[in-house]
């Protein structure tokens, strides 16, 4: 009787230390991936979906021009000020399906 509870203390701290190793290695991955905001010229890059979210540098002009949809204004009425854009604000576009770059 001794010897099976040893050998289920034992199975079950080698099960203890495989999973942690597991976990740290997952969260190793997962932080290795590059947590770096999009500047410059990949803002270009982004896609223009129905639903968008404005990017540092951006204005209604541009996300017009590079969605090729000039009624931003119009389709969404919690813009009170085209002016007053900022990074995070969620606009709904439709996109035109040849966008300029």
């Amino acid at each position: 009787m001794k010897k099976s509870s040893t050998l289920a203390d034992a199975a079950s701290w080698y099960c203890a230390v495989a999973l942690l190793g597991l976990i740290l290695m997952g969260s190793i991955r997962a932080s290795s991936v590059s947590d770096e905001a999009v500047r410059g010229s990949q803002l270009l890059n982004r896609p223009c979906d129905e639903i968008y979210v404005v990017g540092e540098g951006e204005s209604l002009h541009t996300i017009s021009d590079k969605c090729g949809d000039p009624f931003i204004i119009e389709r969404n009425p919690h813009i009170h000020d085209p002016d007053d854009v900022f990074p995070g604000l969620v606009i709904k576009i439709i996109p035109s399906s040849g966008r300029k770059l």
